[in-house]
């Protein structure tokens, strides 16, 4: 048996036996919602996953789906030991048996699956249970991902790499996935049956890095043109990837129409009922300022119905669709009667093709434009569609719940959301006091309508202990310990239970992992990743002390786990963390030294960072294959059936991660702290910025920042388009490169980060 595997038995039984609170049955529309696959399909679906997660260790599992183990589509797992030492699990649908069968590896076996690698050295024989494990949950939906993910992580996956991530979902109990990619073939033949000739569809698709705003009618065509040959790639992954999440009982959210349309419909519609949005996000209007049909003109209802029913008609549906009206874009009235009008249109344009249509809505609205949505506009959007016909994401409730000051969305069913993540952004992050206590609240609030917890990162592939926290809650009657959870996290991610790894964890969860400042947004505001500027946010949330004490923990136990993928990962991450933390304290010696018009200082402080700190950075980052940006470069390239669309799609990967936009428009949102990207344009613009600095001491010129950013800005475009090829696969080793940086850095980061 596991070393932690005795204690546990106890912990999981009592803790994770939930207590059924839920509100499900007041929206019996919802109740009619159930995976479309069969008990014998899903079990099937349940016992492949098992076989490519623990290979011939999965014969010890003998698993089976019997739906009428849950008398009221809250999903339940049984677990049970035969006298062979064999576990049979027994669930509600297969996505119970997969997360049921994960929380028995985890608190067990001691073992642990995230997207930064596995640590799946399972005890043999299995652990035994001495009587029946019941592990059940309150929430009636786990749902997982945000639109903006398609574009900032899923981008160039192939099916491996989603059938990685739905094996993910299934492990942590995901049962309502967003299912959005090969979108566009379909639009391309209703916009061809419309009567859209070819170069109007062309001018309208943005390119595949940013088609999640092309989606959401915030920018068209830039990144363009579309190749065909990626409507028929992303079509093909799409019947993959419903297949697999149907096949294991998940209920896939599929688009349906919010009113974005080409130009090309008014050269057909002249009379259509049109508003042209202003421009979004710094872009100029050959880029953004949309159309937008009004839904209430009857065009609306042809188009959306028409799409709805080619979605339907070519991958089939669970009845749940999702579109978002007004998302980042102000209505043009906020006239009560008008905006439950366009709820009730849009919804109409559902129920035409689909009477059983459910409309999932991202409640990121009211909260991005408090201004507008008062309580009299929430409610009037809400009640446009009947209560229980529509859910709605509180997609960024750890920070910003709606649910509380909107009396639960008015009476619609909601979903608490973690949303965590802005652009994909590397950087430790967490707010673990407010989701482990905030999904609980939320399910005891006066009249609670809600239905579900779910995780809406804007990127993923970060911060994997957040997302195996949230997604674990989804099954607690009560808020964890986060102690003792992030210590057994640190034994079952390790395979170890040396004390300094515990400690580190702890360390870690009680300063950077719970930032509790009010309304805080997680970018990464680091000057690391940002334009040189003397503005720069130099600001925390967390004593950096703690972070530089679990630093040197995780290096004290390096020495023995550096086989282990998963703390290889950890490693490098946590010291990236410690140097973008000094990059701070030098950028402040760089400042001071040229306000006070000190050369020595301004030259030792910008040295240092530009020729050593940065280029070990650099190297640590390129060492695992987690960090490199010539893997991001290589996914995209591979997508291409020639050089032509090779080039598109490496301008596209490019430019998301550093200008967003043909002027850094939205310059450094998506930025990442890879290796290639650390070299080439976060150093390069550094190095700018320390010889700018230099030469203005020398010169007795003032800085400027605007000619700064005019010469910076040719080193940021010169990176997009350098045509150079950068490492896919690891380089170096390392440990040596972590302890070395230990070695030079850790004294300094004691004197510096007090």
């Amino acid at each position: 048996m596991s070393t932690q595997g005795g204690c546990c038995l106890l912990l999981v039984l009592v803790v994770l036996l939930c207590i059924r609170v839920s509100c499900h049955s007041k929206f019996p529309a919802l109740d009619r919602i159930r995976p479309a696959a069969s008990d014998e399909a899903q079990g099937r679906a349940a016992a492949e996953l098992l076989r490519r997660l623990l290979g011939s260790r999965s014969s010890d599992f003998i698993v089976s789906v019997n739906s009428s183990l849950s008398n009221d589509s809250l999903d339940v797992c049984e677990l049970r030991s035969t006298k062979q030492n064999r576990v049979v699990a027994t669930g509600s649908s297969g996505v119970a048996v997969a997360s049921g069968i994960y929380n028995y590896l985890k608190y067990f076996c001691d073992c642990h699956v995230s997207w930064s690698g596995t640590q799946l050295d399972l005890p043999n024989p299995l652990p035994r249970l001495s009587g029946v494990l019941r592990i059940n949950t309150p929430h009636r939906f786990r749902y997982y991902q945000n639109v903006c993910t398609f574009s900032y992580s899923s981008v160039w996956w192939d099916w491996s790499r989603w059938e990685r991530e739905i094996d993910w979902m299934a492990l942590n109990g995901i049962n309502l996935p967003l299912a959005f990619t090969g979108q566009e073939a379909l639009w391309q033949e209703v916009y061809r049956a419309l009567g859209l000739n070819q170069s109007e569809i062309e001018e309208f698709f943005s390119g595949p890095a940013f088609l999640a705003w092309n989606r959401m009618a915030n920018m068209f065509r830039f990144g363009g043109p579309l190749p065909q040959s990626w409507h028929v790639n992303q079509l093909t992954l799409q019947f993959k990837i419903l297949e697999r999440m149907r096949s294991l009982g998940m209920i896939p959210v599929l688009p349906a129409f919010s009113g974005n349309i080409p130009l090309g419909i008014l050269r057909l519609h002249p009379e259509a009922n049109v508003t042209r949005l202003g421009a979004w996000a710094h872009f100029n209007c050959s880029f953004s300022c949309t159309y937008i049909l009004d839904p209430r003109d009857p065009l609306f209802l042809q188009i959306g119905s028409l799409y709805l029913s080619q979605v339907v008609k070519t991958f089939g549906t669970d009845h749940i669709y999702n579109t978002d009206t007004f998302n980042e874009m102000t209505p043009p009235s906020s006239d009560s009667a008008y905006l439950s009008a366009v709820s009730r249109s849009v919804f109409a344009s559902m129920t035409a093709v689909d009477p059983q249509a459910v409309w999932l809505m991202q409640g990121w609205l009211f909260f991005s434009d408090a201004a507008f949505w008062k309580p009299t506009q929430i409610r009037a959007l809400l009640h446009g569609v009947p209560l229980g016909r529509m859910i709605v994401l509180d997609l960024f409730a750890e920070t910003e719940p709606i649910f509380s000051y909107t009396e639960s969305f008015y009476g619609q069913p909601f979903i608490w959301c973690m949303l965590h993540n802005f652009g994909g952004n590397s950087g430790f992050y967490g707010t673990v006091e407010s989701i482990n206590s905030g999904p609980f609240k939320a399910l005891h609030f006066p009249n609670s309508t809600m239905v579900g917890i779910g995780m809406t990162p804007e990127g993923i592939e970060q911060n994997p202990v957040m997302y195996e926290l949230m997604s674990e809650l989804a099954w607690r009657k009560e808020p964890v310990n986060l102690a003792k959870w992030a210590s057994l996290y640190a034994v079952r991610r390790y395979g170890s239970t040396q004390e300094s790894l515990t400690a580190a964890w702890r360390l870690l969860f009680a300063s950077v992992y719970n930032c509790t400042v009010p309304h805080y947004r997680n970018h990464n505001h680091s000057p690391l990743v940002h334009r040189p500027s003397f503005r720069m946010n130099a600001g925390l949330w967390y004593d950096p002390a703690d972070l530089c004490r679990a630093w040197k923990l995780m290096m004290e136990a390096a020495p023995s786990l550096m086989s282990k993928e998963t703390f290889r990962y950890d490693l490098v991450d946590v010291t990236r963390q410690v140097l973008q933390v000094l990059t701070t304290s030098f950028y402040q010696d760089i400042a001071d030294a040229f306000q006070n018009q000190k050369l020595p200082e301004l030259l030792t402080a910008g040295g240092v960072l530009v020729y050593d700190l940065l280029p070990e950075l650099n190297r640590l980052l390129s060492s695992d294959r987690n960090f490199l940006l010539g893997a991001w470069l290589e996914q995209a390239r591979s997508m291409a059936i020639d050089e032509k669309e090779a080039q598109i799609y490496d301008m596209n990967a490019r430019n998301q991660l550093t200008l967003w936009g043909p002027s850094g428009e939205i310059l450094d949102y998506a930025s990442k702290e890879w290796g290639g990207l650390m070299e080439d344009y976060y150093a390069q613009r550094w190095g700018l910025f320390v010889q700018t600095l230099v030469e203005c001491l020398d010169t007795g010129r003032p800085f400027k920042q605007d000619t700064f950013n005019q010469a910076v800005f040719q080193v940021e475009k010169g990176f997009i388009y350098n045509g150079r090829k950068y490492p896919t696969k690891p380089q170096g080793d390392t440990y040596a490169v972590a302890h070395r940086i230990f070695l030079k850095y850790y004294p300094q980061a004691l004197k510096r980060l007090k």
